[in-house]
């Protein structure tokens, strides 16, 4: 399949993302470039200078929504996408009815207790919907420790190991390593199931 070929399929496809920081806004970048046509995109939070070492934001957008921020990012790469941005808390009520008709849904939290919200939610609400998660990308080096489980319809990326936390903080290069490996598990589930 050449890229013309790639980017015909997936023009067409519909990928959720639930959370715009290091993974998510990372994540959706590498989607885009891929050619992805449409984008739905989640997140509370506001960019904050902490964050401009290792997700997709830059210095001018202090202050603003992830979601607007992000938003405005893709479509100066790919102008032709669709990115349906929603600022907010996701929660379990929200979670079907935004993710509802996408193909993947890629869950980019930070807490543990949201990543296991959202993969119980998507398991019981969503069955049928494939789920990339981002688990264990703290700290630095170890590259080759990041991996890919598969669990059915649930995909885990990264070392499921290292936690965040002051000794180990997440730092730009495993970070966009996991971001990068969800979306090639994205990618690849979506051009799977169109050959």
């Amino acid at each position: 399949m050449n890229f013309n070929q790639i980017k015909n399929i997936l023009r067409t496809k519909r990928v959720g993302i639930a959370g715009c920081g290091g993974l998510g806004s990372n994540c959706a970048v590498a989607l885009v470039r891929s050619g992805v046509g449409q984008l739905v995109i989640a997140d509370f939070d506001r960019v904050e200078e902490s964050n401009l070492n290792r997700q997709y934001f830059f210095a001018d957008q202090l202050g603003q929504p992830k979601t607007e921020a992000l938003k405005h990012n893709l479509l100066r790469i790919r102008p032709e996408t669709t990115v349906e941005a929603h600022f907010k808390k996701l929660d379990a009520i929200d979670i079907p009815y935004l993710f509802a008709n996408c193909d993947v849904i890629v869950e980019a939290f930070d807490g543990a207790q949201a990543k296991q919200m959202i993969i119980e939610t998507v398991a019981e609400e969503l069955p049928g919907t494939p789920l990339v998660s981002g688990m264990g990308m703290a700290g630095w080096g170890k590259s080759e420790s990041i991996k890919l489980q598969q669990y059915g319809n649930l995909y885990l990326c990264g070392d499921g190991e290292t936690e965040v936390s002051e000794e180990l903080p997440p730092i730009a290069p495993r970070v966009g390593m996991v971001a990068n490996m969800q979306a090639n598990t994205v990618l690849e589930i979506l051009l799977e199931c169109s050959c």
